[in-house]
């Protein structure tokens, strides 16, 4: 007979992944794009240094910040209209300096043949994270994309993870976040799903003091985590 811990253990994962800064390197379009914008209303182009410190709670906050970090003072009636033009222009054109992180293609393609459920919860827009996914060859990995404006909530609200894990088809019970900033980590806790985080990412605050489950260096890192991470959830 056999042991039902043990086919438990040995059931496939629920792997949610973040795209900007975990899965893909991002921040040369994202500073093109927020440079053009900041251009239109005569503020100072931003380094990709700052713009990689910006990102992560969705593209409301990155333009409402990147106009405070080139010394303007976001105007909340005008807000949504400065959003709609930045996203007209990423939009366009969000993938041509864009490129997935080392080891990450391998990895994907190690976990598809294992078997586990992959999806994509980011913040950023539904139309680009799906552009990005599938220029770069990502898409045929990923069993859902949820995008920041796809549900009601979005990280650091848990009901984003979760409500992914739902439309990937995952078992929640089975689910491991990985991401690269506190916005990942307070979903990830918001959602009662262990985390890993990279270091490699888009963070002001440097992913080894956030908190996390595990912090890796190298996307080829996490696979030999997942039992321990999954094995405390039992």
């Amino acid at each position: 007979m056999s042991d039902p811990t043990a086919d438990r253990l040995d059931a496939p994962a629920t792997l949610i992944i973040d795209l900007d800064g975990t899965l893909v390197d991002t921040v040369a379009d994202l500073t093109t794009a927020l440079n053009r914008l900041l251009a239109s209303l005569d503020l100072c182009a931003l380094s990709e240094v700052t713009v990689r410190k910006l990102v992560g709670r969705g593209v409301g906050q990155l333009v409402a910040w990147g106009i405070e970090a080139a010394g303007g003072r976001p105007d909340g009636q005008q807000l949504p209209e400065l959003v709609q033009a930045y996203k007209d222009i990423y939009e366009r054109d969000p993938v041509s300096h864009s490129s997935p992180y080392p080891g990450v293609l391998d990895t994907l393609a190690r976990w598809q043949s294992e078997t586990h459920t992959l999806a994509v919860c980011t913040n950023k827009p539904q139309v680009p994270s799906d552009k990005i996914l599938r220029e770069l060859a990502l898409m045929p990995y990923f069993a859902a994309v949820a995008g920041g404006d796809r549900f009601k909530v979005r990280k650091p609200d848990g009901g984003h993870i979760t409500a992914t894990i739902e439309l990937a088809g995952g078992d929640p019970e089975r689910a491991v976040m990985i991401g690269d900033s506190r916005t990942d980590l307070d979903a990830a806790r918001d959602a009662s799903v262990p985390i890993v985080l990279v270091d490699y990412g888009y963070t002001a605050q440097p992913a080894a003091d956030l908190g996390a489950d595990a912090v890796v260096s190298s996307f080829t890192e996490i696979p030999a985590l997942l039992p321990g991470l999954l094995a405390s959830r039992r």
